[in-house]
C-alpha cells in the first residue's frame, strides 16, 4: 500500500454544476492530488447514497417514499447511479488521456458514501432503517469492500493512477449515539457499539488495500479517530484559521496532536465551502495550520509529513467560481507547507 501524498491539497468530493466534463476540467486543473468529482446537482441517483447504490454488489436500491429504498432487483435509480458514475469515469479519463496522466501514477481520490451513513440513509423494504437490522448493516459493509475495491481497480485500470479511498461518514455521530431518526418514535434505533464501528471501517480499508481517509463534516469523533489507526482522518478546521488555534477546545487540540504523533494524516478542512470570502488566501491558511502545530507542541516538518488540506464539505452548494477558488487556496497552501514549513 502507498502512502498518502502529503502536504498537498485536494476537494472533499462534490462539486456545483451538472456537467461532469467542465467539473473534471476545475478539479485537475487546480489540484495536484485531483479527485472524482461527484455533481449531486444532477438529481437522484447522483448524490453519495445514490451513488453507493450503483458500488454496492447485489444491494440495488430503488426511490422510496422518504428517500432510497433497498430493492430485490436493480432499477431505474441503479441505472441512472450507473450513468452518472461512468459519465464521470469517462470524462476524468479523457482529460487524462489528453492531458497525458495515464499512467503516471498520479494520485487521485475516490470518494464514497461509508457504509454506515448508508445505512442510516436507507430504508429496508419494511420501512424501517438498514441500520435497525444488524444483519442489514453487516452486508452492508461487506458489499462495500467488495464493491469498492472493484470501483478502484476499475480506477486504476482506466488512469494508472495511484488511488486513495475515501469513505464519507457525515451521519456517523448519530450512529454512534443512537439518535438516528427511526421510523417511529417507539422503536428507536441503539446506538452501534464504538468497537464494532471501527472494527468494520478498518475491514473494509484493510480488504480494499488502498490508502484511506475517513470523512466526517459533523462534530469530530475522537472516540472513533483514536481506535480507527492507520487511515487519515479529516477534520473541519475553518475556526483554527479564521480565530486562531485557541478556538479549538481541549479535545481537539490533544486529538489533533494524538493522531499526528502516531504518524496518521490529519486532513484539515479549512477553506468554508459556501461562505465565500474572497480575502482568502493560501499563506493565511498555511500559516494558520503552522499556528496550530506550535500551539499543540508539534515540529513544523509534520505540515509536510502528516497533513493534507482541503476545503469544508458541501462544494457542491457554492458558485462555480468559488469552487474554482477555493480548491486553488487549497492547492496552493498545500504546497507552501511541502516548501519549508518552517518559514511561515
Amino acid at each position: 500500500m502507498t502512502s498518502l501524498p502529503t502536504g498537498t491539497g485536494t476537494g472533499v468530493g462534490s462539486m456545483p454544476g451538472t456537467d461532469a466534463r467542465e467539473a473534471a476540467a476545475v478539479v485537475n486543473g487546480e489540484l495536484d492530488f485531483t479527485h472524482l468529482a461527484e455533481l449531486p446537482a444532477r438529481g437522484i441517483g447522483a448524490d453519495m447514497v445514490g451513488r453507493m447504490g450503483t458500488l454496492l454488489v447485489d444491494l440495488p436500491i430503488d426511490a422510496g417514499p422518504w428517500g432510497y429504498r433497498l430493492s430485490a432487483r436493480p432499477s431505474g435509480v441503479t441505472r441512472a447511479a450507473s450513468d452518472y458514475l461512468r459519465f464521470d469515469l469517462d470524462a476524468i479519463e479523457e482529460l487524462w488521456d489528453a492531458a497525458g496522466f495515464i499512467g503516471t501514477g498520479r494520485p487521485v481520490k475516490v470518494a464514497v458514501c461509508g457504509p454506515f451513513t448508508f445505512s442510516a440513509s436507507v430504508e429496508l423494504p419494511n420501512g424501517h432503517k438498514v441500520l435497525r437490522d444488524t444483519g442489514a448493516w453487516r452486508d452492508v459493509v461487506a458489499s462495500t469492500a467488495e464493491g469498492l475495491s472493484q470501483h478502484v481497480s476499475e480506477v486504476s485500470r482506466r488512469l494508472g493512477a495511484d488511488v486513495t479511498v475515501q469513505l464519507d461518514e457525515p451521519l456517523i455521530g448519530a450512529v454512534l449515539d443512537g439518535t438516528v431518526t427511526p421510523l417511529t418514535r417507539l422503536d428507536p434505533i441503539r446506538a452501534i457499539p464504538l468497537p464494532e464501528v471501527a472494527n468494520a471501517l478498518g475491514s473494509i480499508v484493510e480488504q480494499v488495500g488502498r490508502p484511506a481517509i475517513v470523512h466526517n463534516c459533523g462534530a469530530p469523533r475522537w472516540d472513533l479517530i483514536a481506535r480507527l489507526r492507520g487511515v487519515a482522518h479529516s477534520v473541519v478546521l475553518d475556526r483554527a484559521v479564521a480565530d486562531g488555534p485557541d478556538a479549538l477546545d481541549t479535545a481537539a487540540l490533544d486529538g489533533i496532536g494524538d493522531l499526528i504523533e502516531r504518524g496518521d494524516v490529519l486532513v484539515a478542512g479549512v477553506v468554508s465551502a459556501q461562505r465565500e470570502d474572497r480575502r482568502a488566501r493560501a499563506e493565511t491558511v498555511a500559516t494558520a495550520l503552522a499556528a496550530l502545530t506550535d500551539r499543540i507542541g508539534l515540529a513544523r516538518k509534520v505540515l509536510s509529513e502528516n497533513v493534507i488540506v482541503t476545503p469544508t464539505c458541501a462544494l457542491a452548494g457554492a458558485t462555480p467560481t468559488w469552487a474554482r477558488t477555493a480548491l486553488g487556496v487549497c492547492a496552493r497552501a498545500g504546497e507552501l507547507l511541502a516548501e519549508d514549513p518552517e518559514a511561515l
